[in-house]
């Protein structure tokens, strides 16, 4: 309560954060443009709540939410009359869930009220771009609210919700990297072209090397800790199925045809989407549910036996933190960056460089410090699907925090379903026929610009 004052006084401290009207900026800080500070706040919102569902889960602070009046009441028919999971324990994964849920709420509102936003002269986009004192408040009334939704199918219904959207997240994210990827290499092979130096092609051969050698690491880990001689074949299967389709889109990407069709195609970005695709198979491979083949599901189980002994819920695995590090760098990638593509600006929500550049130009270089209006002849951006981004942004957290766990089917035991293990696998699996297309698509579609 205590940080949630604090961060209300010094919002309020800030006078244009009431209003509607773009708002001076502190000295120290530059122009903007109106849309790209009203995204960054979003995104600190976004963040806001993520903060708070760590903490949640940090074991001494799940403790105390058992002391919370009603949060633990009416949960022993759901969780187990055999005392089979301590309600105690269960808590953290609770709070998670509303969490997710407030944050899910928030952002659907708001991609509800933003539809057919044209430009700023439409009074909803004052909503959208101000008033961030009333819209933190309504965060907070909303989380309050979430706490006080009973038990019930909540928990069970909202886990798949969590999938749709955490999958949907994975196929963004896997967007964000190809396009990452086609312009640093592209950059690299302008600047090499450019000063006529062998520097920058030494530096793409390094950088590739480095990737596609982490990558055979990985999957020599993965065959170590996550299979056995004997059993074990999903895990065999699913590690040489990933590695077969990353050999083939690497092969792919340095053909002749791919070559004349994409000068700028090449390793780099398929060593980035090969240590990628390993990532995602590790993290399915870590919700595995048998035990044998998953190293780490005992530390995330609140069986009897961890009950008994006084052990503490751990929700964290190395997964989940690498996890976390993508989903904050991918979420700050679709708030402030403009891609060098243009199909990709139109899909990603991301701003281009308009014909009223020369107008915005004015608004940096006079005045004091200030958010301008750079929308009064259209939006630079699309305001409900840039919501619907944050919302399915918001369920993946929640599920990367929470281990995409669930109770069994006896509401007995905190499990690692199958369900989560093939969402994350087909996840990866999409990703590299989008990558496929990205490098076959001009020599199929001949008459098509994709430059």
């Amino acid at each position: 309560m205590g940080a949630c004052l604090g961060v209300c006084s010094l919002l309020s401290c800030a006078s244009c954060l009431c209003g509607s009207a773009p708002c001076l900026l502190c000295a120290c800080c530059p122009s903007a443009k109106n849309s790209t500070v009203s995204r960054l706040f979003f995104t600190f919102f976004l963040f806001l709540g993520t903060l708070v569902s760590v903490i949640m889960i940090i074991p001494g602070v799940e403790k105390e939410l058992y002391k919370l009046p009603g949060f633990c009441e009416g949960s022993a028919s759901l969780l187990g009359s055999q005392g089979r999971i301590s309600c105690s324990s269960f808590l953290g994964h609770k709070a998670v869930y509303r969490m997710g849920f407030a944050l899910a709420a928030f952002f659907f509102l708001f991609a509800v009220l933003m539809v057919c936003v044209r430009s700023s002269k439409d009074p909803r986009a004052a909503l959208q771009n101000g008033f961030w004192f009333f819209k933190f408040l309504a965060l907070v009334g909303i989380t309050v609210g979430a706490f006080y939704i009973p038990d019930g199918t909540f928990t069970s219904v909202w886990f798949f919700f969590g999938v749709v959207g955490s999958f949907l997240f994975i196929l963004i994210q896997l967007l964000l990297l190809i396009d990452f990827a086609h312009s640093w290499s592209q950059l690299w092979l302008h600047n090499a072209e450019e000063s006529n130096g062998k520097g920058w092609y030494a530096a793409l051969c390094v950088v590739t090397f480095i990737f596609y050698a982490t990558s055979v690491t990985a999957v020599a880990l993965l065959y170590v800790y996550y299979t056995k001689p004997e059993g074990c074949t999903e895990s065999k299967a699913l590690i040489s199925l990933n590695l077969i389709f990353c050999v083939i889109v690497s092969v792919v990407s340095i053909l002749p045809k791919i070559q004349e069709a994409q000068p700028h195609s090449g390793l780099l970005q398929a060593s980035i989407i090969t240590l990628y695709t390993m990532f995602i198979t590790w993290s399915a491979l870590a919700n595995v549910p048998d035990r044998s083949c998953n190293p780490t599901l005992l530390l995330r189980n609140s069986t009897s036996a961890s009950v008994a002994t006084g052990q503490l819920t751990t929700w964290w695995d190395a997964p989940s933190i690498v996890g976390l590090v993508i989903f904050i760098l991918c979420t700050l990638f679709i708030s402030v960056r403009s891609s060098d593509h243009a199909q990709v600006n139109k899909l990603m929500l991301t701003e281009e460089r308009a014909a009223g550049a020369a107008r915005e130009d004015a608004a940096l270089e006079s005045g004091p410090h200030r958010a301008y209006d750079n929308e009064q002849d259209g939006v630079s951006y699309n305001y409900t699907l840039f919501h619907v981004c944050l919302l399915l942004a918001s369920l993946y957290i929640m599920m990367t925090l929470t281990n995409w766990y669930r109770l069994d089917e006896n509401f007995k035991i905190m499990t690692s379903p199958w369900t989560a293990v093939w969402v994350k696998i087909s996840s990866s699996w999409a990703g590299l026929l989008l990558y496929l297309w990205t490098l076959v698509a001009p020599i199929v579609l001949p008459e098509r610009d994709f430059s």
